[in-house]
């Protein structure tokens, strides 16, 4: 099984705004990078959309490592959240429906076609990959937001 790392992040100007979300996909000293955009979203969604995107990339199961800055998304995963939420037709603990229940269903359909690892990094440190994920991701934004001030009202 192909060994693959992913770092992502996810960014928005405003909560909610227009947000940008990238991945870094390396495999035996290839790189990939994808980056997008939407226009009225949040920073968690962004978190979880840049992830799932990073796994779509992948052709064939892999055991696949995902670096994110992204508590939210990473405890969800490795605290066990996704599966109480599940167990719990998809409300939280305190009976409240989970928030961005599109995008985690998305992302465990893709989680289950590999075998993947969650690792949190600290956001805006020594991480390059992540580091370089924050800039594409805003880089978004700023296009956006230049294409935007640039047309007609």
């Amino acid at each position: 099984m192909k060994k693959v790392t992913i770092y992502t992040d996810g960014a928005c100007s405003g909560n909610p705004g227009i947000g940008g979300w990238a991945a870094i996909l390396n495999y035996m000293g290839h790189e990939k990078e994808v980056s997008g955009y939407m226009k009225e979203t949040t920073n968690n969604r962004m978190e979880i959309f840049a992830i799932i995107q990073g796994l779509r990339q992948l052709n064939e199961s892999c055991e696949v490592t995902v670096y994110s800055d992204s508590a939210y998304a990473v405890n969800a995963f490795n605290e066990g959240w996704l599966q109480s939420w599940k167990a719990n037709k998809w409300k939280t603990a305190s009976k409240d429906e989970v928030k961005n229940l599109d995008l985690w269903k998305l992302l465990l359909i893709e989680t289950e076609k590999h075998k993947v690892e969650f690792v949190k990094v600290k956001g805006h440190a020594d991480v390059e990959g992540n580091n370089r994920c924050d800039k594409l991701a805003r880089a978004q934004i700023a296009d956006v937001q230049k294409k935007s001030s640039n047309q007609l009202v």
